[in-house]
């Protein structure tokens, strides 16, 4: 039987070639039994015709199609579907008529699905006004050499780094620029056992707090801080004592005397962005080996310091072992690359490494390779001088904004960052003002849930220059002033 061209409908919401889109088409229709063995296809001149591309597109679909032997080529006959497709299931599986007599509820507890989090649409990009954190804007990213980097990485040569099963290893390329290049930069010396790679700096929080914590011991956290932080926690079942940020940060005579792990941003504290001194880094340090407690340090934005140098790393100042420092690609790259590490003392990374085994046994080979490669041939490096200017430029012209149009900034972050930390009029809830800026197109986190479970707080919200152009902050910050003063 020959296949009608005019069945093929190109989707203009598809994202990829007109190739791959052709090549989707004739797959799907293979396998969902529409297009069956020994079906000749449309010529490549009418397929090209009925949808609008080029002979050329339609031509190397079917010849990649041909070489994955969905379709077959017969000398002058053309194109035809191959006898060797899988063929359909015959039985259509019948409708669901059952019903859950589970308690779910009692049998799972509920502990992981009800913390807290930010909420962002998932069209935010299709905001004008998008003021949201964490998601790096497109037109800064090395998309090409990205790209040079992954076939590199996919080639017959590194084979082995894309499809080998690394058990509890990482790959020795990236921590070996980590430990040659990355952490010197922080000042901070690592032996490649030292260091652990992790699905980014969540992933690395989890395996520092299951390692150190459990129901007996005492966790200290930032308040304001990091809401994935205090929901993992909670899993320890460790106690949990909120500290209350000031301009410098963390304050260490405010740690209570039975601490056992503290988990501090010293560089860009969050949400705040407040810079910890050196002083009062090396009174944490003092107060740790005094005390016994270990100190995690997430090395939130070190790469955004683009107004002053950044301050030397707690870890780089630490001679006693009491640090566990977590880095991550995540902002610095992209954030859907989620790849981070871990260092600390060698026993601890050894213990984190096993735990690591048993739920993931180890970040996908290919993606660390290629992560190598863009940090080996200077594309990081490259990057993050780009982010920089643009982000100071952002930066710049938001910081008039905001004092042109009478908002009010909750902290200073003189360091850099990507945000700015926010303060409403007395009296105004955040949630509610950013569900109304939405309907007017601009995107702002309320600060509700950065502050723990007994703090009320409604009035503080973030605003984040990483996604949104330089032109249209200016109108953005005006839209949500007017917004403010109209909501008085």
């Amino acid at each position: 039987m020959s296949i009608p061209a005019e069945s093929f409908f190109l989707d203009p919401e598809f994202r990829g070639t007109l190739q791959q889109q052709i090549q989707q088409l004739v797959t799907e229709g293979i396998l969902a039994g529409r297009l069956r063995p020994g079906d000749r296809m449309p010529s490549t001149r009418q397929l090209a015709s009925r949808l609008g591309v080029s002979r050329v597109t339609v031509t190397l679909a079917y010849t990649e199609l041909v070489s994955n032997d969905f379709l077959s080529a017969r000398d002058r006959s053309g194109y035809y579907v191959s006898n060797n497709v899988p063929l359909p299931p015959s039985v259509r599986p019948p409708p669901r008529t059952d019903v859950d007599n589970v308690d779910w509820g009692r049998a799972i507890g509920q502990r992981f699905s009800g913390y807290q989090s930010l909420v962002r649409p998932p069209d935010w990009q299709d905001y004008r006004y998008p003021f949201i954190y964490g998601q790096v804007d497109s037109s800064l990213f090395d998309h090409q050499n990205w790209r040079l980097c992954a076939l590199k990485a996919l080639g017959q040569r590194e084979f082995s780094a894309l499809t080998a099963d690394y058990y509890e290893r990482d790959d020795e390329q990236l921590v070996g620029f980590i430990t040659r290049h990355i952490l010197p930069r922080r000042g901070i010396a690592a032996a490649p056992e030292e260091v652990l790679l992790t699905l980014g700096a969540q992933n690395a929080l989890w395996l520092a707090a299951q390692v150190l914590l459990n129901q007996r011991r005492v966790a200290a956290i930032e308040n304001p801080c990091y809401p994935g932080l205090r929901e993992i926690l909670q899993q320890t079942r460790c106690r949990v004592v909120p500290v209350d940020v000031d301009t410098g940060g963390l304050p260490p005579d405010a740690l209570p005397s039975s601490t056992d792990v503290v988990f501090t941003t010293t560089s860009h504290h969050c949400p705040t962005n407040a810079t910890m001194p050196v002083p009062r880094r090396r009174q944490l340090l003092d107060s740790a080996a005094r005390d016994g407690f270990i100190v995690v340090e997430d090395d939130y934005e070190f790469e955004m310091s683009f107004m002053r140098f950044s301050s030397p790393a707690l870890k780089s100042l630490d001679h006693a072992g009491a640090v566990v420092y977590i880095g991550s690609f995540s902002k610095s790259v992209f954030p859907g690359l989620r790849l981070g590490y871990l260092v600390g003392s060698e026993p601890f990374i050894r213990e984190a490494r096993a735990l690591r085994a048993l739920v993931l046994r180890h970040p996908p080979g290919q993606i660390q390779r290629t992560v190598a490669h863009f940090l080996g041939l200077g594309h990081y490096h490259a990057q993050l001088r780009r982010i920089g200017d643009a982000y100071a430029r952002r930066r710049q012209v938001m910081d008039e904004a905001i004092r042109e149009h009478g908002l009010e900034m909750a902290a200073d972050g003189s360091f850099g960052g990507s945000s700015f930390w926010m303060k409403a009029p007395q009296g105004m809830n955040t949630t509610e003002l950013a569900l109304r800026l939405r309907g007017k197109g601009v995107l702002i986190e309320p600060g509700r849930v950065f502050f723990g479970p007994q703090d009320e707080d409604r009035s503080h919200y973030r605003l984040a220059y990483s996604s949104i152009p330089e032109t249209r902050i200016p109108e953005g910050i005006e839209l949500i002033g007017r917004t403010i003063r109209n909501s008085g």
